[in-house]
């Protein structure tokens, strides 16, 4: 194996701090529309970042164009690492968190797209900062490496080695045989349904400012709100939180799938197992929560800390129910983390439902996090096939996916993902309870953290939030974040000796 790329490497560490600098002038900007004393620290934060950016491309001049697999892997764990540490600057240097700890936790959690938070006020916050905070959802949604290769096409046919490691699920679909190309798609449509879902929101009695945040943060599966009570803030405008339930749906079905629909190619998408599969577990899901949540539940209790209140009795305690349940379903499935209420104080039944929906995940090539559709389907069908397998152990039974056989060693790897998921989950709880949670507390954290969700249970509740972690366990879930944002391999695979030797 020849040796590593190390100028290609800070190459794209430079591409990324000018692009993330670029998007903190964007939050200066805002800052200044507001007269915030803060556009003043975002401005210089976005200025410092963009001049690390230019140092590192000018010291690396006359690179080696090709990226290989290990080059890629590193590219792409370095740069959600150093586009966090970079991230943390706006914050830093306008004051608003004044912790490196809590500001990089804050930022881990945008990029990782997670949205959990240490923020105790998000209310208080300077406009620019939210938007700031906003604007890392949007980028880690569709992926950091995704948006550089969209727009610099520098790496060619070489960015495949990119887009492998940063694209969510167990395969990167291609719209177009140029990865630049399929990048730019993915973009545009991004964007699209950002901006539609924007103008929704503001129609729908939003102003302008949270119904930008909150589509950004929907539609990359992030959940950072604008408002201490997250959407609950809006539970009396139930119009805000169908829009928002529709359009988490559309983030979590897999890209490609979007983009067929606009190319009229309807009929892919209802032959696509995954979706069918995800669609009928969200109806069925759905219908079991509302009426358990309807004949159960008390979902006008009020907490006292962030208003999480359902007001059932003003628009019908059936459509409330219903309302509360769909949207919650979704956040969870989507990994988006959104609340209109706090999900784990309607039934002891419900708050184990919930966990178990923490592992479920949206579609591959989407921008939910967790394990993913397909990677269940396969699992399940390959398990019942083992009964096939038993009575007749000479037959060759392949695994069927969307009517193709799958390869052995695509089963392999989703099998070992699933292990290690689970093994890092344990681990995950175990180090939270070794830093002081209770159990709930620790099982909820590792599951949120890892599946990129943001409010978990116990003292971690929608109603509380990360700021009662210690500094380790906030830098453990920030870890556990970046596994879960990168698939465990993209990260882990640093860690064997076998990837650094050069032969």
């Amino acid at each position: 194996m020849k040796k590593l790329n190390i100028k290609i490497i800070f190459q794209m560490m430079g591409f990324l701090l000018i692009f993330n600098g670029a998007f903190m002038f964007i939050s200066a900007g805002i800052s200044l529309f507001y007269k915030e004393d803060a556009a003043q620290g975002i401005f210089f934060a976005g200025l410092v970042t963009i001049l690390i950016g230019l140092l590192f491309r000018f010291t690396t001049r006359g690179f080696n164009k090709v990226v290989k697999k290990r080059e890629g892997y590193i590219v792409v764990t370095l740069g959600w690492i150093l586009m966090s540490l970079s991230g943390t600057l706006p914050y830093l240097f306008t004051e608003s968190i004044t912790t490196f700890t809590n500001a990089f936790f804050e930022t881990i959690s945008g990029y990782t797209t997670t949205g959990a938070s240490i923020l105790n006020d998000i209310e208080r916050m300077p406009k620019g900062i939210l938007f700031w905070r906003s604007t890392t959802h949007w980028i880690g949604g569709m992926g950091i490496i995704v948006l550089t290769i969209a727009v610099l096409p520098l790496l060619g046919i070489g960015g495949m080695q990119l887009f492998a490691a940063e694209a969510p699920g167990p395969s990167a679909d291609k719209l177009h045989p140029r990865i630049t190309d399929t990048a730019k798609r993915l973009w545009y449509i991004y964007f699209g349904l950002t901006i539609t879902e924007a103008i929704l929101l503001k129609f729908a009695g939003m102003g302008m400012f949270d119904a930008a945040n909150h589509a950004m943060s929907t539609l990359s599966t992030g959940g950072f709100s604008t408002k201490n009570a997250s959407i609950a803030h809006w539970n009396d405008r139930p119009i805000i939180q169908y829009i928002i339930t529709f359009f988490m749906f559309l983030a979590g079905v897999n890209f490609v799938l979007s983009y067929f629909a606009f190319k009229g190619k309807f009929k892919k998408i209802i032959n696509d197992e995954e979706f069918v599969t995800y669609f009928f577990n969200i109806i069925g899901i759905v219908l079991i929560v509302s009426l358990v949540v309807y004949f159960n539940a008390d979902i006008s209790k009020t907490p006292t800390t962030t208003q999480l209140i359902a007001h059932p009795m003003v628009h019908g305690e059936l459509e409330s129910a219903f309302r509360h349940g769909l949207f919650q379903v979704v956040a969870i499935i989507t990994t988006t983390g959104f609340v209109s209420a706090d999900f784990t104080l309607w039934t002891p039944f419900l708050t184990v439902l919930f966990f178990i929906l923490m592992f479920f995940g949206a579609s591959a090539g989407s921008t939910a996090g967790g394990v993913k559709f397909v990677r269940h389907i396969i699992m399940i069908k390959n398990g019942y096939l083992e009964f096939k397998r038993s009575l007749h152990p000479n037959a060759i039974i392949p695994v069927r996916f969307n009517k193709k056989s799958i390869s052995q060693d695509i089963v392999f790897n989703i099998m070992a993902f699933i292990v290690l998921y689970l093994i890092v989950f344990a681990v995950g709880a175990l180090g939270f309870g070794l830093f002081g949670l209770d159990y709930i507390s620790a099982v909820g954290a590792a599951a949120s953290s890892l599946g990129n969700v943001g409010p978990a249970f116990g003292s971690l509740s929608p109603v509380h939030n990360y700021d009662i972690l210690p500094t380790v366990g906030k830098w453990w879930s920030a870890f556990l974040m970046l596994l879960g944002r990168l698939e465990l391999f993209t990260v882990l695979i640093l860690f064997t000796p076998y990837f650094w030797k050069n032969n």
